[in-house]
């Protein structure tokens, strides 16, 4: 997934550490995968794709088809404590299936609940809902998001970025593509400073 940037973090930044990316098999915005995903690769991290169905994914631009990209996990066979973070991208029709998805919603809460670090951009804030982990947090998003956070127990601020530590892990959040820069500048900081203990999940 290349991306004409030049590089930001030192290449042993998340050297060791394994990073999932979590989209539904269409609708993910495409800058808001593939940017990150460079972002982790530069600082020496693995990114790893995970879905809800084998094969590719299906990106989008705006509302044009974008690229396919391969899935290396499906979420229904993923355990937390594999992964060192957890990315989740944008795009409208992105989250809006994933959180339809059990096992998906099953994930992200584990993920969230184990105090292992997330970041979410624009749109994706809707998976972290039906993950019930944003209750409590201070979070950003996509503007229309924010009536749908507030109820769901967030407190929601119109930045750039955000970096909540009041909860069980580090939550990083984004408004927009237009934020990612920023947006990665944090969630490459706090992944690289987070403590993690590799574990098998309890399931």
């Amino acid at each position: 997934m290349p991306r004409p940037l030049t590089k930001r973090w030192p290449a042993t930044t998340l050297t060791g550490r394994t990073i999932a990316f979590l989209v539904a098999p269409y609708g993910v915005e495409q800058v808001e995968l593939t940017s990150p995903w460079q972002a982790v690769a530069e600082s020496g991290g693995t990114p790893r794709l995970l879905s809800t169905a084998e094969g590719r994914v299906q990106a989008v631009r705006h509302r044009a088809l974008g690229d396919t990209f391969a899935v290396d996990v499906t979420v229904a066979g993923a355990d937390p404590a594999d992964y060192d973070g957890l990315v989740l991208p944008g795009g409208v029709a992105n989250p809006d299936r994933l959180r339809l998805d059990r096992p998906a919603v099953a994930f992200v809460h584990g993920f969230c609940a184990a105090g292992r670090p997330v970041a979410a951009i624009c749109h994706a804030a809707w998976t972290l809902i039906e993950a019930d982990a944003v209750r409590g947090r201070t979070v950003t998003s996509w503007p229309s998001l924010r009536t749908d956070l507030v109820n769901a127990g967030a407190h929601w601020v119109d930045e750039p970025v955000h970096v909540c530590h009041d909860g069980p892990g580090v939550l990083v959040t984004s408004r927009k593509p237009d934020d990612l820069p920023l947006f990665e500048d944090a969630f490459v900081t706090e992944f690289a400073h987070a403590t993690t203990k590799r574990r098998k999940w309890p399931w």
